[in-house]
């Protein structure tokens, strides 16, 4: 654990997954002044909302955070003619929360390159990266402003693939964990390898430390993980529950109420594979067999997600979580921090 702590700069090896959409300053600030590795999701962040959220985690907090982006894979649509299909045959969900169906935007995501300027001049402690391997030139750039690179792997080949990219760190995503599959050398639906079995291969194939992350959510899963080798734990359904997250009353319920074995992979909401409840909406998607690809579904629905969210309209959200939803006990991060911190050495 020693490495992790000089790699990272913190206290306790125990990081904040980040929630892209669903990430908030006060849980960011909360976990990292802990003694932790807060982190803040930028998915669809272009560079003025960047450097803006990182000057309010700097009034927050002046520990270390991580900043963490989707790479491109290639795959990605542009917004073109089918937008409108796509969109109409989501118009009764539009129609639910009371808004239009949104016209077609010039662009579904920011730039790359537009969001690492922002990253460089915000300046956090770690780049956190998932869908795939940051370039050489982002690696080095990073490094030499002194940021810290964490890459993320679902699989041992992933794994081996980053630490050979020059990154700092690795967190071995197991299928277990909420929100979306962020494989890159397969498909999601061909690596879907659980932490027990993932944590200690990945150890065994990469020098670098390895970060457990899915299924973690009490002493219990810290313990575990680091007998399997890790160098520390990613958390994230058992923040996601607390009132310093972003979730809303409907998402945090639902995080309380769901089985291990009632969350779902589904591609409903966003056109990639992601876990969390299978809602009225999921249903309804699925059985429409109409989902539009990677960025415009999300895009898409977004726009009804977003206002379902302003009204705790759970069945109109992506209500995403993990199989260790039950064991999300606390409603306050410091708590569930605590928590964590007990399942560490020596504590």
């Amino acid at each position: 654990m020693g490495d992790l702590h000089e790699v990272l700069g913190i206290q306790h090896p125990i990081l904040l997954g980040a929630f892209g959409g669903l990430s908030s300053v006060a849980l960011t600030a909360a976990v990292s002044e802990a003694g932790g590795l807060g982190a803040y999701g930028l998915y669809g962040y272009d560079g003025d909302r960047i450097r803006s959220t990182a000057t309010e985690l700097r009034a927050a907090t002046d520990k270390p955070f991580a900043l963490n982006i989707w790479l491109p894979t290639g795959d990605e649509v542009a917004p073109g003619p089918q937008h409108m299909v796509f969109a109409q045959a989501l118009e009764p969900f539009y129609e639910a929360v009371g808004v239009e169906v949104p016209a077609r935007p010039d662009r579904y995501l920011p730039p790359l390159d537009e969001q690492l300027d922002a990253i460089w001049d915000a300046a956090p402690a770690v780049l956190s990266v998932v869908y795939g391997v940051p370039s050489g030139d982002v690696v080095e750039e990073a490094h030499r402003r002194g940021i810290r690179v964490v890459g993320t792997a679902t699989t041992v080949a992933e794994a081996v693939v980053l630490a050979g990219a020059g990154v700092d760190a690795v967190i071995a995503s197991g299928a277990e964990a909420a929100g979306h599959r962020v494989s890159f050398l397969r498909t999601p639906e061909q690596s879907l390898v659980g932490t027990f079995v993932l944590v200690p291969q990945v150890v065994d194939a990469v020098s670098i430390p390895v970060i457990a992350a899915g299924g973690v959510a009490d002493r219990r899963g810290v313990a575990a993980a680091l007998a399997l080798g890790a160098s520390g734990v990613q958390v994230g359904t058992a923040f996601l529950a607390t009132r310093e997250s972003a979730a809303n009353d409907a998402h945090r319920a639902a995080i309380r109420r769901t089985a291990a074995d009632e969350s779902v992979l589904t591609k409903a909401m966003s056109g990639r594979l992601a876990r969390g409840v299978r809602n009225r909406t999921v249903r309804a998607i699925e059985a429409s067999g109409t989902i539009a690809p990677f960025p415009m579904q999300n895009w898409l629905t977004g726009c009804f997600r977003a206002e379902a969210g302003k009204q705790n309209l759970g069945e109109l959200q992506s209500l995403w979580l993990g199989q260790g939803a039950p064991l999300a006990r606390w409603d306050a991060a410091d708590k569930v921090f605590a928590e964590l911190v007990a399942g560490l050495p020596d504590h």
